[in-house]
């Protein structure tokens, strides 16, 4: 019988000190990223080491690899790296490779490499709302790449970061229609890009896994510093209680058909 889906938030942060006011707030995955190197950017190994150190279970750690580059050598060591610091979820953002094979090629190179760490990584393939304003690969095409890659999700995230939401660049039934193509390969959904209170609503009823903010958990905009407050109201928002949930690692019907095996399957 499989799991009952139940969204969870996701909080990045950019330094370690706003560790302690996400999960104060009630962030169930704390996402390290470097938003320096762009919307996806990959932080330093130290930073993801420090925060790993912070976080304890129910709570888990997410990391960005970047806005990848076509380089499947490259993202790969890094998703190896990433792995051997103990993050439970790798985010990779396919902005270089934009056409269909390019992408299979890149995921399947970081799904080996982070298998080899650590075989419970989970990965999570993102694909920007606003392809067509940066050239990357259609987020259509996504799903059924990733599911062939052996990812354990994907998600929509946007490349400009103007203040232009994932629902304002795809509109509502592109949003929905990217996520009933993932559920259908059995892939965890997750959703980003400048939302706000209302965003997470839609994205809850539409049925994300997960939705990730940064700028609305922050006073001061995605530039600031994540407010503890903040986060609580987007929990309320999502009507979830105080507390981080114990949902625990995302399963898919993937999980339950490969006797629990995603990323580490060869």
């Amino acid at each position: 019988m499989a799991e009952e889906r139940r969204v969870r938030l996701l909080v990045s942060v950019v330094t370690a000190d706003e560790v302690d006011a996400a999960l104060a707030g009630g962030a169930d995955i704390v996402d390290v990223k470097n938003p320096a190197e762009g919307s996806l950017g990959a932080p330093v190994p130290a930073l993801l080491r420090a925060v790993r150190s912070r976080v304890a279970s129910p709570a888990e750690v997410s990391v960005a690899l970047g806005d990848a580059p076509h380089l499947p050598g490259t993202m790969a060591l890094a998703a190896a790296g990433a792995a051997a610091c103990g993050a439970d979820y790798l985010k990779i953002g396919l902005f270089g490779s934009a056409r269909p094979e390019q992408a299979l090629e890149l995921l399947a190179a970081v799904r080996r490499a982070a298998a080899d760490v650590n075989p419970r990584t989970q990965l999570m393939a993102a694909a920007y709302a606003d392809a067509s304003h940066v050239g990357a690969l259609a987020p259509g095409e996504l799903p059924s790449i990733a599911r062939h890659a052996g990812f354990h999700g994907v998600m929509l995230d946007t490349a400009v970061k103007d203040g232009v939401s994932t629902f304002t660049a795809m509109g509502e039934d592109g949003v929905a229609d990217f996520f009933a193509a993932a559920r259908a390969l059995g892939l965890v959904t997750a959703v980003a890009g400048a939302l706000g209170p209302a965003d997470l609503e839609r994205a809850q009823r539409l049925g994300a896994d997960i939705v990730g903010v940064r700028g609305s958990a922050c006073e001061g905009g995605r530039k600031g510093t994540v407010s503890a407050a903040r986060v609580r109201a987007l929990r309320a928002a999502l009507a979830l209680s105080a507390g981080v949930s114990h949902a625990g690692r995302l399963t898919t019907s993937r999980d339950q058909s490969s006797g629990g095996c995603l990323s580490g399957c060869r």
